[in-house]
């Protein structure tokens, strides 16, 4: 029976951006971002624009959030990210208008081939489309696309499609019922 062997590891082609930008971005993101000074969210949108993000307006970043790298995410236009929030993009994340991430909420776009002895990065996109919420300490995993208008109850991880204007819960989340607004 095959072992993992780490000596084995490959993260294919996959290449995250140039070693001097991902240093001078760790250093900036642990400055104003990983931090609990409330910078002016001007400033956090000027720096996330300044190093290839796609920033619409009025987008509200709390403190203490970490974004991994800002090349590979777009936001919309009123966006809410809570305190705590860690964006773990290795691929890319789309953020449609008006979605809420609420404090400490994890998004991951990268896994592991545990099928393969030298446990293979695997490396997704993730949408989240208009009018999402993503309540409290939820987790967002893979290439999942988090359908207009969804909830993603507090706590809950997700890992597949949602759809449109549905209320997701649990471990792993399912979908528990229809979101009516008035």
């Amino acid at each position: 029976m095959k072992r993992v062997d780490f000596s084995k590891y490959t993260n294919g082609d996959y290449k995250p951006g140039g070693v001097v930008k991902r240093v001078l971005w760790y250093v900036t993101v642990h400055l104003f971002f990983k931090t609990p000074l409330p910078f002016p969210n001007a400033l956090k949108i000027f720096l996330l624009r300044l190093y290839g993000a796609r920033a619409g307006k009025n987008i509200r970043i709390k403190p203490n959030v970490n974004i991994k790298y800002p090349w590979f995410l777009e936001m919309g236009d009123h966006v809410w990210i809570g305190e705590g929030v860690w964006i773990d993009n290795m691929g890319m994340v789309s953020i449609g208008n008006n979605v809420c991430i609420s404090q400490s909420v994890y998004v991951s776009t990268s896994t592991h081939d545990y099928k393969k002895e030298g446990f293979d990065l695997i490396v997704s996109s993730l949408i989240i489309e208009d009018g999402v919420w993503i309540a409290a300490g939820a987790i967002v995993l893979g290439s999942a696309k988090i359908r207009s208008h969804s909830i993603i109850s507090a706590g809950s991880v997700i890992a597949s499609d949602t759809e449109p204007y549905c209320v997701y819960k649990g471990v792993p989340a399912q979908l528990v019922k229809k979101r009516i607004m008035e």
